[in-house]
């Protein structure tokens, strides 16, 4: 199985999402119109680590909790699962908020440690990447990562741990065939030049990358993605479909795990959200995939003619 370094431990080469886990706030149900309990998702969790893929990403504000609860059932008493999560800063909060949301976190996951720890997004960077500091150094946080941060962003977080004699270790940013700001911005070549993962996130684009749904079998109506992907961006994706199906074919895959090892091909760890345990058997599949030079260009040309570049509402241009 494909690997990457984190600095002293090794990962799978694609981390599992958890966003659609639980419903509630920022939840399955409001986001992806879904409906998923523990039950239905234990044998999602048993196939992944039966994979080898023990990476889990998840935040506090997924189903503002509901997430990480479901993902600590799972992990109760195993000591083989790493662990990421996230604090999100938003509105007035206090200083103690990164501690609080840590600790809220360790508790709903039943562990005395995040193995990665993300701060979510940019919201005054000088003060919140501090508050990673004492927990870095109490053992409580082992990596700290960004999420959502530009170049000039990630650069000031690492300066902010390396004066207390600590590493930034990831960066976490939307990053798919349809948008490729990160990379625009030089933000994948810092991170290779300066040994931190980049974790992709919505490789995938919510589904719409995958091949399962077009205008004649649309998201449902109502949902963030149903709204972000509706009948005419789905139409307007026709072609890049099209050509990932053709590349899939030739690879005996099916067009999603085209999408993750493109991702995978570009140097990244894709974060995949899984509901099913067929899209484990799909991950799996993605990383034996190797795609050629030519490949790469007529994928991300195609994606490119499409004009499509779905942004969320929490982010902003990495240029």
């Amino acid at each position: 199985m494909k690997t990457f370094q984190l600095k002293n431990i090794t990962i799978p080469a694609i981390a599992l999402g958890t966003w659609s886990w639980g419903n509630g706030a920022n939840g399955g149900d409001a986001v992806f119109g879904n409906n998923l309990t523990a039950k239905d998702l234990k044998p999602v969790f048993d196939a992944a680590m039966d994979a080898g893929l023990n990476l889990w990403d998840t935040a506090a504000v997924y189903g503002m909790g509901a997430s990480e609860t479901i993902l600590g059932q799972f992990i109760r008493g195993r000591n083989d699962v790493l662990i990421s999560t996230k604090f999100t800063p938003r509105g007035e909060q206090t200083d103690e908020a990164v501690e609080e949301f840590l600790a809220g976190s360790l508790q709903r996951l039943e562990r005395d440690h995040a193995d990665v720890y993300w701060i979510h997004n940019p919201k005054d960077v000088q003060r919140w990447t501090s508050k990673l500091i004492p927990l870095m150094k109490s053992g409580k946080v082992k990596y700290a990562g960004v999420s959502n941060h530009n170049l000039e962003e990630i650069k000031l977080a690492a300066d902010i741990l390396a004066q207390e004699g600590l590493q930034l270790s990831a960066v976490q940013n939307h990053y798919s065939l349809l948008y490729r700001s990160s990379e625009e911005a030089g933000i994948i070549e810092y991170c290779n030049a300066n040994d931190l993962i980049f974790f992709s996130y919505m490789v995938l684009e919510q589904g719409a990358l995958t091949g399962k749904y077009d205008t004649k079998h649309p998201f449902k109506a109502g949902t963030r993605r149903g709204d972000a992907f509706d009948e005419k961006v789905l139409a307007e994706l026709e072609d890049l479909i099209e050509v990932m199906r053709e590349i899939s074919l030739r690879h005996h895959v099916e067009p999603a795990e085209i999408a993750i090892a493109w991702a995978i091909a570009k140097g990244t760890v894709p974060i995949i959200g899984v509901t099913k345990p067929s899209h484990i058997a799909s991950a799996v599949s993605a990383m034996d995939v190797q795609l050629s030079d030519a490949e790469i260009e007529e994928l991300e040309r195609s994606a490119k003619s499409t004009g499509v570049e779905i942004r969320g509402a929490w982010e902003k241009s990495m240029i």
